[in-house]
């Protein structure tokens, strides 16, 4: 029976992930390397990747400080109530139960150019919905759970005395975390780094509704994959899709490395 289960589980793998992600790299190729070449170098392509890199890079640092910051507030902080903390726990979690369509739908509906907050930013010469600050919004809202769900265990795990003791031998609070905290959350925040913008590449639901999907403007290698489906161009549509499994097989093997540096120390 344990063998069936197993046979099972790598059957799934295969028809799941396996299957395609070699019709991903058969597809890339179907125009030869001059067809690949060219679907990855042209205008909307490379602003789709360039726009992706962008949002990447703005999310990760965004979540990371805020994440960690968060995380440190819900596990050590004793002046926040414990009905607040089981409050702001769940709003972390919110966006693990929303679809992400529906969180984009949420920041078009508070913040698009036919609200008075959009209509008062876009006056002073800020638009958010259709533009790269609402497409930053959208994927901040949908990869920021995951840094602080990966830093509070280790921070609960580690306890509080060394940081207590630090304190009491009279060092200040900055000095502390980098000292004394950091050390021992470092891996936490490594995985959270990787796991966001592993995330924040694959994104696309909430990024769709609040970019518009505009040719050479709101576009991300994703909404662009999609576009290229729906005008029939698979093979360029392949080419970026092949881009972007490569580089998060990259970053799992990244995160794998990490765990082993981890074991090793």
């Amino acid at each position: 029976m344990r063998r069936l289960w197993i046979a099972l589980t790598y059957a799934v793998i295969v028809l799941l992930l396996a299957v395609p992600l070699v019709k991903i790299f058969s597809g890339a190729w179907a125009d030869g390397w001059s067809g690949f070449i060219e679907g990855l170098t042209r205008p909307e392509a490379l602003h789709a990747l360039m726009m992706t890199v962008i949002i990447v890079i703005i999310v990760t640092a965004i979540n990371t400080v805020f994440g960690v910051m968060l995380a440190l507030y819900l596990v050590r902080a004793d002046w926040i109530g414990q009905k607040l903390k089981r409050l702001l726990n769940s709003l972390v979690d919110l966006p693990f139960a929303v679809s992400p369509v529906i969180g984009g739908l949420m920041i078009v509906l508070l913040l698009g150019p036919n609200t008075v907050i959009g209509a008062l930013l876009e006056g002073a010469g800020f638009k958010v919905v259709y533009a790269l600050p609402g497409m930053i919004l959208a994927t901040l809202f949908v990869t920021f759970p995951i840094m602080v769900r990966e830093v509070m265990p280790v921070l609960q795990e580690i306890g509080a005395q060394q940081e207590e003791a630090a304190s009491t031998l009279g060092a200040y609070p900055w000095y502390t975390f980098w000292r004394v905290t950091w050390p021992s959350i470092r891996w936490g925040v490594i995985y959270g780094v990787v796991l966001t913008v592993a995330r924040s590449l694959g994104e696309f639901g909430a990024v769709l509704v609040v970019s518009g999907n505009i040719i050479n403007k709101t576009q991300t290698a994703t909404t662009l994959v999609y576009q290229d489906v729906e005008n029939f161009n698979v093979a360029a549509a392949n080419g970026v899709a092949l881009v972007l499994a490569a580089f998060s097989a990259l970053l799992l093997l990244m995160m794998e490395w990490a765990k082993k540096r981890k074991e090793v120390h």
